[in-house]
């Protein structure tokens, strides 16, 4: 059973966790256990008190893309890489974290579907199962398309908000050179079309 605070588990120089809760020294698949089950915990450094979470997170993401099969491609990854630093990083961030969660409702929703075609042993009856999956195939499919297709305008309107915030910053604060700004195209003065003879 899953506690009701942040399970806090500290991490010592030697490299070793302790997870505080069981008074005990875990490894980086324990970890990953409680991610598994949805616990809710916070890894810190035990001398400086640094928040380490997401430096874990990402060594057992590091394991298991380094198995047999990984879920990141070396086009995605590189992709990925691209947007550290670039003006859009914290969207792309915020784009993920959202088609990720809209995914992850996708998978629910499939799940509790399933649940009806499993027996009282919790093991799938092969003709049930059959019949769901010649349903579901088609409907995974047009769910899938579905989602795509929400993500793409969901990034579209990201980008729509974004480009209307630079405009509206551009107004207010002008810039020289900029259309109807003081010397730019547009503006009465030596360079405008007010001299034109």
């Amino acid at each position: 059973m899953a506690a009701t605070s942040t399970r806090l588990i500290k991490k010592y120089p030697n490299r070793r966790l302790y997870d505080t809760q069981t008074s005990a020294y875990i490894t980086l698949a324990d970890v990953k256990q409680l991610v598994l089950e949805t616990e809710d915990f916070k890894v810190v450094d035990a001398k400086s008190n640094e928040d380490l979470t997401r430096s874990i997170l990402l060594q057992i993401i590091l394991e298991e893309e380094a198995g047999g099969a990984p879920l990141f491609s070396s086009v995605m990854l590189s992709q990925i890489i691209r947007f550290y630093g670039h003006a859009m990083q914290g969207m792309m961030g915020s784009y993920l974290e959202k088609t990720m969660q809209a995914f992850v409702e996708i998978q629910a929703k499939m799940q509790d579907q399933s649940k009806a075609f499993y027996d009282n042993k919790g093991l799938p009856s092969p003709e049930l199962w059959a019949q769901f999956m010649s349903v579901q195939t088609p409907m995974i499919q047009t769910m899938m398309g579905n989602y795509i297709e929400q993500s793409k305008n969901l990034f579209v309107q990201m980008q729509d908000q974004m480009q209307q915030q630079a405009r509206s910053m551009f107004q207010t604060f002008p810039f020289p050179g900029a259309p109807g700004a003081p010397g730019g195209p547009g503006s009465p003065g030596p360079t405008g079309p007010a001299d034109k003879k």
